[in-house]
């Protein structure tokens, strides 16, 4: 039963992470693009983007809940509730979408967290009112992300992906530069770009629905029902806690970079590189747990213990196995890897310094996301948003804050980085005994 685990959590992962690492790919192309074009249009994009991140990856861990509801149906055979749910978390997404479109327009309160040079400052806020024309798209698209994978049905998601990084990066050419024939748009390009983007996913998405020979037999548009409140409090309860995670984790390194940007230029440069390639090995973890959570929601909802036990070792043993010799391969091409981001010998020392913690960091990171991944297929959401706040928030960026600054013999950047590794540890810790409770307690 391991081994057929294995080979189901793989099998889904591998084009998961090809689908996350070409999304990604889009920020890449918009980095580059106005890199060449303009400066002031540049930080635009880095500051608007880092708000337009915050606010739809908290709404996406709220519609993330459709997962475990759906997978726990499929695995119990209950084929023909499936569709009601679906189309209440469509629901959800439209009434979620209603607040995230305000957040977009009026960004005051998130954007006032930082000083901004004011043309910047003008650039970003056009870019966000932009994006909430698609965040509607993006967020109904999520919904349906999170059904497929309940499914354990990820090819849909790379091809979209595939197609739409492609398009983006057409688009954004075209409009960034002027090529199209137009003025050169900059920033703005880039915005209408990432709304067509969205919506073109969303459309590819409702085509699937129904051209799909898996997915077409669950008839999801037909009998379409209005919002029931009984449904939509059980997405939320399921939900809020997984989009108060998210935040969590994503905004304690948002403030980090805030913290670490005291230290001057040459610091903020090397720990951006580290940064980033933290959230690029994040992606490996990332999609064994989503195949993890899938695996275990199944099982759970057909009450098979011994199969979401099987789910939970192999998802435990690919993410631990792999992240390690990520880890370990970071070490040892460290410098190879910052001369590839840098040309600077300051920038590279700040950053080769830091990757030594990034290379222990994977490892409690793939095991923290395997066990939160798995409690969300027990549909156990609720403590472990608790344990997030307090290693994240907690451990992480205030111990990081304090030993950064304030220790007896303070540690500069790399006391964040220190204490982003301890709180991993702790996460990993408590996440896991949660785990084996929940474990414990289902099989009885």
């Amino acid at each position: 039963m391991l081994a057929q685990q294995s080979r189901l959590i793989v099998a889904h992962a591998a084009p998961i992470l090809i689908a996350q690492l070409a999304s990604m790919g889009m920020m890449v192309i918009d980095t580059a693009l106005l890199g060449h074009y303009g400066t002031d249009d540049l930080a635009a994009v880095a500051v608007g983007g880092g708000v337009y991140i915050s606010v739809v990856f908290a709404f996406v861990g709220i519609l993330q809940a459709v997962a475990p509801t759906v997978a726990h149906l499929h695995g119990a055979g209950r084929t023909a509730e499936i569709a009601p749910a679906l189309q209440q978390g469509f629901w959800l997404a439209v009434f979620l979408a209603v607040p995230g479109v305000g957040l977009l327009l009026y960004p005051d309160l998130l954007l006032g967290l930082s000083r901004i040079d004011p043309p910047v400052e003008q650039k970003a806020r056009a870019y966000l009112a932009l994006l909430a024309g698609g965040l509607p798209a993006v967020l109904l698209y999520r919904t349906f992300h999170a059904f497929c994978n309940a499914l354990g049905h990820p090819r849909p998601l790379l091809v979209i992906s595939l197609a739409a990084t492609l398009l983006h990066a057409l688009l954004a050419w075209l409009l960034v530069t002027g090529s199209a024939g137009g003025a050169p748009l900059g920033v703005l390009g880039c915005g209408w770009s990432n709304v067509a983007v969205a919506w073109f996913s969303l459309f590819a998405a409702s085509l699937t629905l129904r051209g799909s020979a898996r997915l077409r037999p669950l008839r999801v548009f037909a009998g379409w029902q209005l919002p029931r409140l009984r449904a939509l409090v059980e997405l939320l309860r399921l939900g809020l806690p997984m989009g108060f995670s998210n935040f969590v984790e994503i905004s304690s390194f948002t403030l980090m970079a805030l913290f670490v940007a005291q230290l001057g230029a040459t610091v903020v440069a090397g720990h951006r590189i580290v940064a980033n390639l933290a959230a690029l090995c994040y992606m490996l973890p990332l999609a064994l747990a989503i195949a993890t959570l899938a695996q275990v929601a199944q099982a759970a909802g057909g009450r098979d213990w011994a199969r979401a036990h099987a789910s939970i070792k192999a998802g435990f043993l690919w993410a631990g196995g792999l992240s390690a010799g990520l880890g370990v391969l970071l070490w040892l091409v460290a410098e190879a890897v910052t001369s590839v981001w840098t040309d600077d010998p300051a920038v590279s020392a700040v950053a080769v310094g830091l990757l030594g913690y990034v290379a222990v960091y994977q490892v409690f990171d793939a095991v923290q996301t395997i066990a939160a991944h798995a409690l969300r297929g027990y549909k156990i959401t609720f403590v472990p948003m608790f344990v997030h706040l307090v290693c994240f928030w907690g451990v992480g960026l205030l111990g990081g804050w304090w030993l950064a600054f304030h220790a007896a013999q303070p540690l500069g950047v790399a006391g964040f980085w220190l204490a982003s590794l301890l709180s991993l540890v702790l996460a990993a810790i408590l996440l896991g005994a949660l785990l084996r409770r929940a474990m414990r307690a289902a099989s009885t």
